[in-house]
């Protein structure tokens, strides 16, 4: 069969994804307002040549996209990369565009191919395939978290609702208000520490609530929970309740808990309580990858012990470095994610049989009907790298976040956040983010902006206990630790040079 994909133009694509990226990191005020005015106000009647698109989208559109997979400089919204081998296989994901929904093992091999990918996916994760080589993949974090708990939902007041004597048990098949009624409760919680923006986005779509999102840390460390706090929580008889684990907070990199006593604390309580847990990994759950390097240890632990949870989720177009969209959701309780996503009513998308291994529709597992074949990306980049390859990539970009707050812990115009006495404990918590802000406050409100502004580098601007900070988020596949820093630690040089500069009014040559 002759590939349908346009070689020329796949070689255009290629060569982008290889050149270094030479231009600024954002897009020129003239590249975007050229690529703007080349957009037609109206639909013409008449189309065009294929030939005449393509050049159209590669030289009015294309120089007005951010080089945020292309360089590695581009340091905004954890984006990652993508590596060749996941763009070669993400283009015949567009040319052959099958739906993976449905398993139909005597058409197409793309269900199997998912199947298998979860079991590597599993091992590079150190997971044990035997419980955990159930899930789906998904379009990324705010997806996987609704699937996690969707599932924390069924399960926790299937539980309650046991305990009650009553036969309306589930929320997939019953309803959420006639589940609740039945059992006495009047609602779901979810139990966490900072949790990221788009778990409280997917408590809000799943009817528990944004309000029902409760932070419960320790007084003294806003990240990780406080036990006490933790079990007088599950301990109330109006809810039931979703445990949900940062593994990785999105401002600092860092864990939610500290290894696996304190997981196996916390599955006592949700056993007592019969609690679901669930992890949101979106990169951190990549720390299990590393060996057992001493200089990872403490990023190694922080990952420990979430093979004890009831659900984990992950971003492949993060750290994997596979093209957006991409997440993945495991769950060890497979007949769970059945019962609340099956699509029903629909005997033409049954399965057909099959003699390899037992390998459900992923559409009764998963939110759509239809979906692209996310997989093949990260099968090929599985493939390409390794475990050691990837484990590689994430100690380069571990090293760079450790070389810049090195830098920025002696500096006198910024602060390295969050704010701790010793270097030493600063770097040894640092995996793979760096969070900072300005000593002068007049800077600091203005401190993404003139970053980016230099066009060398992006950072996220965001807020640090009331204040504005700013985010490196560092997960480029293209990472070179020595490159890399000197650059950043120029910029961040020059933009406080020209601050001191323009505050005394000296003129600027």
């Amino acid at each position: 069969m002759k590939s349908p994909m346009n070689e020329e133009i796949l070689q255009d694509l290629w060569r982008v994804a290889q050149r270094p990226w030479k231009s600024g990191v954002l897009p020129s005020s003239e590249d975007l307002a050229r690529a703007r005015a080349s957009i037609p106000s109206t639909l013409p009647n008449t189309g065009a040549s294929l030939e005449s698109v393509q050049r159209h989208v590669l030289d009015d559109i294309v120089p007005a996209f951010n080089g945020g997979s292309i360089s590695p400089n581009y340091y905004g919204f954890i984006t990652g990369g993508v590596t060749p081998a996941a763009l070669f296989a993400d283009n015949v994901v567009s040319a052959y565009d099958q739906n993976v929904q449905v398993h139909l093992p005597n058409h197409s091999i793309v269900t199997d191919v998912e199947f298998h990918v979860l079991g590597l996916l599993a091992d590079l994760l150190r997971l044990d395939r035997s419980t955990w080589q159930n899930g789906t993949f998904t379009t990324g974090a705010t997806a996987s978290n609704i699937l996690g708990l969707a599932c924390g939902r069924e399960f926790a007041l299937r539980k309650a609702a046991r305990r009650k004597g009553s036969s309306v048990t589930s929320v997939g098949e019953n309803g959420l208000y006639e589940v609740l009624q039945d059992a006495g409760l009047s609602g779901v919680q979810v139990l966490s520490t900072m949790p990221h923006s788009s778990l409280v986005k997917a408590a809000g779509v799943l009817g528990i609530g944004r309000a029902n999102v409760l932070n419960v840390c320790s007084a003294d460390n806003v990240l990780q929970f406080d036990m006490e706090k933790l079990e007088k929580n599950l301990a109330r008889t109006d809810k039931a309740s979703i445990v949900a684990i940062s593994c990785g907070e999105v401002n600092t990199g860092r864990f939610a808990t500290s290894g696996m006593e304190q997981l196996q604390i916390i599955r006592q309580l949700c056993d007592k309580y019969e609690a679901w847990i669930h992890v949101d990994g979106a990169f951190g759950v990549f720390g299990r990858i590393l060996d057992n390097n001493p200089e990872f240890a403490t990023i190694k632990k922080g990952s420990e012990g979430i093979h004890l949870a009831d659900s984990i989720t992950g971003d492949g177009h993060k750290l994997l470095n596979v093209p957006y969209d991409c997440g993945f959701f495991f769950c060890r309780h497979p007949e769970l994610a059945v019962n609340v996503f099956q699509n029903a009513n629909a005997a033409y998308l049954t399965a057909g049989a099959s003699d390899g291994p037992s390998i459900p529709s992923p559409l009764n597992i998963g939110i759509e009907n239809s979906r692209r074949f996310r997989a093949l990306p990260v099968y090929a980049s599985l493939l390409s790298y390794g475990r050691d390859g990837y484990m590689d990539m994430l100690q380069r970009q571990i090293r760079l976040a450790r070389t810049i707050y090195d830098w920025i812990f002696d500096c006198a115009e910024f602060i390295a956040l969050p704010e701790v006495i010793s270097k030493t404990d600063l770097l040894d918590q640092t995996f793979m983010t760096v969070l900072f802000r300005a000593k002068d406050d007049r800077l600091n409100c203005d401190l993404a902006k003139k970053i980016n502004e230099t066009s060398r580098m992006f950072v996220s601007g965001t807020s640090w206990q009331g204040a504005p900070a700013c985010r490196i988020a560092i997960s480029n596949w293209r990472v070179n630790v020595e490159r890399d820093a000197a650059l950043v630690i120029d910029v961040l040089t020059q933009v406080a040079r020209q601050w001191l500069l323009s505050t005394c009014d000296i003129p600027i040559r």
